[in-house]
């Protein structure tokens, strides 16, 4: 029940989970900014002058263009030393965190099933204020393994089509996977998105929800008022 008094704090976070979060949280930050940086040099997919067949809403006589706030590096060539100086500390904070997964069993806790589909209906409910009390979970809730799973491989894609536009002749196989050139910047671009839909949802959550889950990534150590059935 949501009711219930506050338990005693259990500890949730390795270190390495925490340290890999906040590192991949400033690394990510930097990436996109970067990254908005490099786009704006050329922010258009496809031919130039013509219609490109996917969605893209930030290319039209409308938009003026992300601000310099949001931006990193200034122009061009310095968007691109930011963004190979962050790719390669971002690629290696995510292997030491898959890793540690692999090594401690804790992917289990995290991996979306399909018995996970009906819990994860019923916690939406309960975001949504559609019932009243919060669903048993384990650790983490089935919402919460569909997003951190989707993560992972959202990180996948982006680090493989980075790669694939950083280096069309030579990787030119991944490029003809991803559906040329263009495509693979084009699912590049995506990503970003997906990955800033993914954290304000997750920040949102955190504060509205659960607050005490912000504490247990900073100390390691969990004292909310939601039941856990392990």
């Amino acid at each position: 029940m949501t009711g219930e008094a506050p338990r005693a704090p259990v500890r949730r976070h390795h270190l390495v989970v925490r340290v890999t979060h906040w590192l991949t949280a400033v690394l990510l930050a930097g990436m996109i900014g970067s990254g908005l940086q490099i786009y704006m040099a050329f922010p258009h997919f496809g031919e130039k002058g013509k219609v490109y067949a996917l969605l893209n809403p930030f290319d039209s006589n409308q938009f003026s263009g992300f601000p310099e706030w949001s931006r990193l590096g200034g122009w061009l060539a310095g968007g691109l030393n930011w963004h190979f100086a962050l790719a390669w500390p971002f690629v290696l904070t995510g292997l030491v965190y898959l890793a540690y997964m692999a090594v401690s069993g804790e992917w289990r806790s995290l991996l979306f099933r399909p018995r996970d589909v009906r819990p994860a209906v019923q916690m939406q409910l309960y975001y949504l204020r559609l019932r009243r009390d919060h669903p048993p979970q384990g650790k983490h809730n089935a919402l919460q393994k569909a997003a951190y799973t989707s993560i992972v491989l959202l990180g996948g894609l982006a680090v493989l089509t980075g790669f694939a536009i950083y280096k069309p002749v030579q990787l030119g196989w991944l490029v003809s996977a991803f559906g040329g050139f263009e495509l693979t910047r084009y699912w590049h671009f995506l990503s970003v998105w997906l990955f800033v839909a993914f954290t304000v949802v997750h920040v949102l959550l955190v504060l509205l929800v659960d607050p005490a889950s912000l504490r247990a990534i900073v100390t390691g150590r969990y004292r909310g008022r939601f039941p856990s059935h392990d």
